[in-house]
């Protein structure tokens, strides 16, 4: 995971709310097991309909989303995390998440921003025609107007945001203390061996089983 320090440029000035993640990635596209080429999927009821934000030439690309309240509801799939970090959002600004979107979204390096209604709406105005900036190290969202809204994030959330480590990264990071403990388990209790391959010899007191 890309460590994300910052998120800035044009933003999908959406604004819908109760957005559930069948509406981010269909069913029907979570066949797959990759987290490239879901951007195809992404949002396909909505990019159905003429003149839609998505299809906007004014917005491709964006690595910003803003939406409305209660934001990725319904059923728990990562895949809508996954079609969103694929079509390149890095940033979604909402009032609210559900819970396990916004869990999500964090470990796939996607900024779930909360934000009052209020800024929200001034954040769509301004995205119609001008950038916004996500600043993770700030904890603020700015536009060129001088907006200045701060937001909250879970410290040791921010923290593998801002170094990139997802699940993985954070337990490879810790390689040097788990080493330790292993090699202090092997010290500790010796009749506990694990053998070359998939084989573990355990032996008990002069017995080998």
């Amino acid at each position: 995971m890309k460590p994300v320090r910052q998120v800035a440029g044009t933003a999908y000035p959406w604004g819908a709310k109760n957005v559930d993640t069948d509406v981010i990635i269909p069913a029907h596209w979570l066949k797959t097991v990759l987290r490239s080429g879901l951007a195809k999927g992404a949002f396909e009821t909505v990019r159905a309909e003429p003149g839609n934000v998505f299809d906007d030439p004014r917005y491709a690309g964006s690595p910003i989303l803003i939406a409305g309240e209660n934001f990725g509801c319904g059923s728990s799939r990562e895949h809508a995390a996954w079609a969103l970090a694929d079509m390149g959002v890095a940033a979604v600004i909402a009032p609210s998440f559900s819970d396990i979107f916004s869990s999500n979204a964090f470990k796939n390096g996607i900024v779930p921003v909360v934000l009052p209604q209020e800024a929200v709406d001034r954040l769509i105005e301004v995205a119609e025609s001008n950038e916004i900036t996500v600043d993770l190290e700030t904890m603020t969202v700015t536009t060129p107007f001088q907006d200045r809204f701060t937001f909250d994030l879970d410290p040791f959330r921010r923290q593998c945001l801002l170094e990139g480590l997802d699940e993985v990264g954070l337990t490879l990071s810790k390689d040097t203390a788990i080493s330790k403990y292993e090699s202090g388990v092997a010290s500790a209790r010796p009749w506990i061996k694990v053998g070359a391959g998939n084989e573990s010899t355990f032996v008990h007191g002069a017995g080998r089983t």
